[in-house]
């Protein structure tokens, strides 16, 4: 049987007994298990033990080119998958999977069952995403939410004292969100740090959010390399959360861009604020 002590043992050295203690006590939601299972599996090698996945998707033969699937996982629940491969890395983990998307009436008992939130949810329910950040606002949850961008990734930090992604997006700082478009909310938060963003990225995903404002459904071209960089991109800040260590936060976020790494800077702050 696996130790917890043998699966953490080389984490020694950047993680102390005591954070190392912390992480393994503390539930993360996982809201979205598309990019959010590479994200998970990372977590639980790091030594998270305690998750609650939700997402009402299935695993498609499109998704394993960068999510944390295989192709005998295709038809079968994403929730289901990934609690799998999770008892795979560590079978003392303690999984709460949720076949169900979240919702804005939801979104308030998910948050409270948790100490920290991961989110990756594709924005297509606009209301549903703002719900989720809004009671983790209120329940003083802290907030990673990231994308990934191409060659890299993209992340942000929510925290009860940071900005919000409601004025990342341009909409109200309160009240309902009802009728507002995905294509226009995303585009208007794309806008303002389009400058900063790789420019491949940037045309893919102008040319994605054109194709959704038709009516049309367009999964964005994501590659794998994006993936890890956005699920090593995000387990990093919330080690960092729970160790008190500084984060940059919202409105201000992080960019990892793997293939500037080669060229220039690949890791910067990026921020509509100029």
């Amino acid at each position: 049987m696996l130790s917890y002590e043998a699966l953490t043992l080389r984490n020694q050295g950047y993680i102390s007994a005591g954070l190392q203690a912390k992480i393994r006590a503390t539930r993360l939601l996982v809201a979205g298990c598309g990019l959010g299972s590479m994200t998970t599996e990372l977590a639980a090698r790091t030594g998270f033990e305690r998750f609650t996945l939700v997402d009402a998707d299935e695993v498609a033969g499109h998704n394993l080119n960068r999510q944390g699937y295989a192709a005998d996982d295709v038809g079968r629940p994403k929730v289901e998958a990934l609690a799998a491969r999770l008892r795979a890395v560590n079978p003392g983990v303690q999984v709460e999977a949720r076949k169900s998307w979240v919702k804005a009436d939801n979104a308030a008992g998910l948050v409270a069952g948790c100490d920290l939130v991961l989110d990756t949810i594709d924005f297509l329910d606009l209301p549903a995403i703002i719900a989720l950040h809004d009671h983790a606002r209120l329940q003083g949850r802290p907030l990673v939410s990231a994308f990934s961008a191409g060659w890299g990734a993209v992340a942000a930090v929510f925290t009860p004292q940071s900005g919000t992604l409601r004025g990342l997006c341009g909409l109200p700082e309160s009240g309902s969100v009802a009728g507002a478009s995905y294509p226009e909310a995303f585009g208007r938060m794309l806008a303002g740090i389009a400058t900063q963003l790789p420019a491949d990225f940037v045309a893919v995903t102008r040319h994605t959010l054109m194709e959704m404002a038709d009516g049309r459904p367009c999964p964005a071209p994501q590659l794998a390399a994006g993936a890890a960089a956005t699920a090593a991109l995000m387990v990093a800040l919330a080690v960092r959360l729970l160790a008190g260590q500084p984060v940059t936060v919202a409105p201000k976020m992080l960019l990892v861009d793997m293939a500037g790494l080669a060229c220039g800077p690949g890791i910067r702050v990026v921020s509509a604020e100029g």
